[in-house]
């Protein structure tokens, strides 16, 4: 039955909610069949079941607003209320093509022709009114000119299929973690399980442990993922398959799909493993074989490229509100009380900055992208000066990867990690030792407290906004991979799941603050702090 009128099936073939089966198969709403609906449901982009779903549930309905509003749908053709049309570009298929996700049907020439279990099983019926057509996708750049023509991109939307690739009794998937521990990986795991398993009926998945390494290395066993095993875990931290950085080796791993018969592969990671991943289904491209590739990103430090956000950074901004406030009480019980915060952000000073604006109690951020002096009438010494005078206490931000330029003069830089990222001298002592040496040489009492809650952060269970975002990625995943995509990573692109080639993800690189940006002045409008650019 319809989802979007919320009925459940009485006796007798009455529905609950104002909505009711009669004889001839269809369904009355008062005096509005929808019967028509039902059948469909699977291809609401066309132009009638629009104008269906529109006289059935009300032009301002929530499924209204989910759909595309096509033009020839539009009561009487009436734009009434609208000031833009949307047209496709000449040869908009060549340029499309580039922004869809492969689909493994081009190599394999094997189609989806199953149909999904939200059409054929009792209990997922709901879901099947839900279906996704192939021609919905979601714009991308949305910021518009009143007067003037403008240009977007569009991914493909994410959801259901009416018909899928697989068989779910045939499918057999693998899920890896990799790199850095990220609030919420417990819940994509179990979502990823919960996905495949009770809404397909998938009977085989796996977890890798450790990381791309636990593919091959032969100390390792792969774990079998059951209810029991992932029932709790989105209440947990960490990942229950473990995590590790680098260990990619393409022969090994493409070895041991192989060996092991995953034909489905989930990798949840940053812009370096995906780069991994997108490895793995180039060669199972070229090797021709059906076996789907899939990404889910995962930065704590918010700097995947496209994505309005990457999982776990809502929470990291909540947790790191608790030591800004510690270093708050600190700063504001001792006499010229000073509270210094290091935060997470290597090359990205998304958290540093979205944490300022979420406590309203930083006088000074410093972040990578924002090169900054310590001496001199506009450095980091004299306006912690000025605040400590009028004040009486400061609270100081900063991102671990700020400030290297500075540093550097000092602390050459270290070895790299596995992943191949510079190991970088601790920003936040450095600091700390300078800011007291400067003060003892003005021989000026201060109290400073140093709190780096880093580890404390990225341990954490993921919050309520997390554990959702979590679980859509989750579901978009599967649902791609089961309707025969491949290739793609899934992210939130203007509140909506889309499939993003993984090329768009991994060779973009890192995104980072923009300086110029009305976001970052907001930061210079909450903190007041000046420019910091002096020379040195």
């Amino acid at each position: 039955i319809w989802v979007g009128f919320g009925c459940r099936r009485q006796r007798g073939g009455e529905m609950k909610g104002g909505v009711r089966e009669v004889a001839d198969g269809s369904v009355k709403g008062g005096e509005v069949e929808i019967g028509p609906l039902l059948e469909v449901a699977g291809r609401m982009d066309t132009v009638e079941s629009i104008s269906l779903l529109r006289s059935a549930a009300g032009a301002n309905a929530q499924s209204v607003h989910d759909r595309p509003k096509l033009v020839e749908s539009m009561d009487g053709g009436s734009l009434t209320g609208f000031s833009k049309t949307l047209v496709p570009i000449a040869s908009v298929e060549d340029r499309v093509g580039a922004l869809l996700p492969p689909r493994m049907e081009e190599w394999t020439g094997i189609k989806a022709t199953f149909p999904s279990p939200f059409r054929t099983n009792p209990a997922h019926y709901s879901l099947g009114a839900s279906f996704v057509p192939d021609s919905e996708t979601i714009v991308v750049d949305i910021i518009a000119h009143r007067q003037r023509e403008t240009l977007s991109r569009e991914f493909l939307r994410c959801g259901p299929r009416e018909r899928i690739a697989f068989h779910p009794f045939v499918v057999k998937a693998a899920i890896v973690t990799c790199g850095g521990l990220c609030p919420g990986l417990n819940t994509v795991i179990r979502e990823l399980f919960n996905t495949l398993t009770q809404l397909y009926g998938v009977r085989e998945v796996y977890g890798i442990p450790f990381g791309y390494r636990g593919f091959y290395a032969t100390n390792f066993s792969h774990i079998k993922l059951t209810e029991e095993r992932v029932d709790q875990i989105h209440h947990f931290g960490g990942t229950i398959l473990g995590s590790s950085r680098g260990g990619f080796d393409l022969e090994r791993i493409i070895a041991s799909i192989e060996d092991f018969g995953y034909n489905q592969v989930y990798v949840i990671g940053g812009d370096g493993t995906h780069r991994g991943a997108l490895k793995l289904y180039e060669e199972t491209r070229r090797r021709k074989r059906k076996i789907a590739v899939v990404g889910i990103p995962k930065t704590i430090d918010n700097d995947i490229s496209l994505i309005d956000k990457s999982f776990g950074f809502d929470t990291a901004v909540e947790e790191a509100q608790r030591a800004i406030n510690s270093a708050k009480v600190e700063a504001q019980s001792g006499f010229n009380g000073v509270g210094l915060v290091k935060l997470m952000g290597r090359h990205s000073g998304y958290i540093a900055m979205f944490s300022t604006l979420a406590s309203r109690d930083v006088n000074i951020c410093l972040i990578p992208e924002v090169p900054f002096c310590l001496d001199g009438p506009a450095g980091v010494f004299q306006y912690l000066n000025s605040v400590l005078e009028k004040k009486g206490h400061a609270v100081i931000v900063v991102a671990e990867g700020a400030g290297m330029d500075l540093i550097s003069e000092e602390q050459p830089p270290q070895i790299s990690d596995a992943s191949g990222n510079p190991k970088l001298p601790d920003i936040g002592l450095w600091l700390k030792d300078k800011i007291n040496a400067f003060f003892k040489k003005q021989m000026m009492e201060i109290n400073l407290k140093y709190i780096d809650p880093t580890y404390m952060i990225r341990t954490v269970p993921a919050n309520a906004s997390d554990n959702l975002y979590c679980g859509l990625l989750g579901q978009s995943a599967v649902h791609g991979a089961m309707a025969g995509y491949t290739g793609y990573t899934v992210g939130l692109i203007n509140t909506h799941f889309v499939m993003i080639p993984m090329e768009e993800i991994a060779n973009r690189g890192r995104v980072s603050v923009d300086v110029t940006s009305r976001m970052w002045n907001r930061v210079i409008a909450t903190t007041g702090q000046p420019a910091f650019s002096n020379h040195r």
